[in-house]
């Protein structure tokens, strides 16, 4: 007999069976009366792995009378599309068929495209996953023709009726009585990182690995560890959860939470992400702390060369300590603030030509009579003299406000003795 995995061979047979999602799926939810109204339109399915969504496309091929077709868009061909649309309209599919594909965002445009006319006209109704946000991976006229509903990541406690539901099939399949230590099934369930499928594996791995005892097999906490550890990372590089984490690193220390800040960088390094995390620092340390603590840039571009040079795992001190310190830090975006009015500005064609002394005057011709006019700030003093900097049609343009910190109201005290209140 070939091998099942035990993931797929446990697999719900009834929405009821179906952990979490009841925000779509429980009583009186949007899906759930979809499905039990047995008229299916074409739908998406986006979310985590392990959430669910292959278990309920399964779910709705029961309540069909079409042909269930699956492809995963990792190795599939627009041949294997051509061999599915060559069976509608035969006695093989006279009704149309029902087409799971699997990792949709995989297909490319043609290849989605070579759907548009069977969906247009009903023959395919088409249920898709994805793991990457639909609206950013998805050709917009397939999104146009399909319902996208939101699988959400698991909790320990959605998972955890499931593990403990697949420790009794496993103790009813095994030909010796099976038992397992008390914490087994709370940890898998947390461990797992809201992946019902990892969680089915770690324990079809206990069960194959279970210490005979002399008059049965036992599964301890210390097997549940082992053959669980890391598996509640959730990171793909190219997907969403890079961005995910990357973002909440980033609001964590701009939030000035430092236990969240070393939360977020310690899931970035687990997953060996060493330069995303070194580059995000960097851009924090410029962007949300800046001003306020001017030293700061130097202070984490040492703690990023520092990384880079020990590399994992040694490199995560540095990097610690450089999260743990702007997120400690006084807070001042008003110099990236400035900046992006000063661009927007540009952009908006507001430039105008350069006053006459700030000009190169070496660019001069031969011959030129105008003099210059410039007035060298360091010949006057405090280094300051009035004259006019911005083109004439944006004289009196404020693209920089001093923040509330101690440093730039120090700067803005200093000023305002030299230069007089700013009007």
């Amino acid at each position: 007999m070939a091998y099942r995995p035990f993931a797929d061979a446990v697999r719900p047979t009834t929405l009821d069976e179906v952990v979490g999602q009841r925000h779509i799926l429980g009583e009186g939810g949007l899906l759930r009366r979809i499905i039990e109204g047995g008229s299916i339109p074409n739908l998406i399915f986006y979310g985590p792995s392990g959430t669910g969504k292959t278990t309920v496309a399964n779910l709705i091929a029961k309540r069909t009378n079409r042909p269930l077709h699956r492809l995963n868009a990792t190795t599939a061909s627009i041949a294997d599309l051509k061999d599915i649309i060559a069976d509608i309209g035969t006695m093989l599919a006279p009704e149309g068929v029902l087409l799971y594909l699997d990792e949709i965002q995989y297909f490319n445009k043609k290849q989605q495209q070579s759907l548009l006319e069977f969906l247009e006209n009903g023959k395919i109704t088409l249920i898709a996953s994805t793991t990457e946000n639909p609206y950013f991976y998805i050709y917009n006229a397939v999104l146009s023709r399909c319902t996208v509903f939101e699988f959400k990541a698991l909790e320990a406690a959605d998972v955890l009726p499931a593990v403990e539901r697949g420790l009794k099939i496993l103790a009813r399949q095994s030909e010796e009585p099976l038992t397992w230590e008390d914490g087994v099934a709370e940890h898998i369930a947390q461990a797992c990182g809201g992946d019902v499928r990892k969680a089915m594996n770690a324990l079809e791995v206990l069960s194959s690995a279970a210490q005979s005892t002399g008059t049965g097999r036992h599964i301890t906490l210390d097997d549940a560890r082992m053959a669980a550890q890391r598996s509640a990372m959730r990171y793909d590089r190219a997907g969403d959860d890079h961005y995910d984490i990357l973002s909440a690193l980033q609001k964590s220390i701009r939030g000035s939470d430092p236990d969240a800040a070393c939360h977020y960088l310690a899931r970035l390094l687990e997953a060996g992400d060493l330069l995303s995390a070194c580059r995000r620092l960097m851009v924090i340390a410029c962007e949300d702390v800046g001003l306020a603590y001017p030293q700061i840039i130097p202070i984490v571009k040492a703690c990023v060369d520092a990384a880079n040079m020990l590399g994992l795992p040694e490199g995560r001190i540095p990097l610690g300590d450089a999260a743990v310190l702007m997120a400690t830090a006084p807070k001042s975006n008003s110099g990236h603030i400035a900046l992006d009015r000063a661009i927007a500005d540009v952009r908006a064609g507001k430039t105008g030509d350069y006053p006459r002394h700030l000009q190169n005057k070496h660019a001069d011709s031969a011959g030129m009579e105008r003099e210059q006019g410039y007035l060298y700030p360091h010949n006057y003093p405090h280094h300051w003299v009035a004259q006019q900097y911005l083109p004439d049609n944006l004289v009196g343009t404020r693209y920089y406000e001093y923040g509330d910190n101690k440093t730039e109201q120090a700067a803005r005290r200093y000023w305002e003795a030299v230069k007089g209140p700013a009007e």
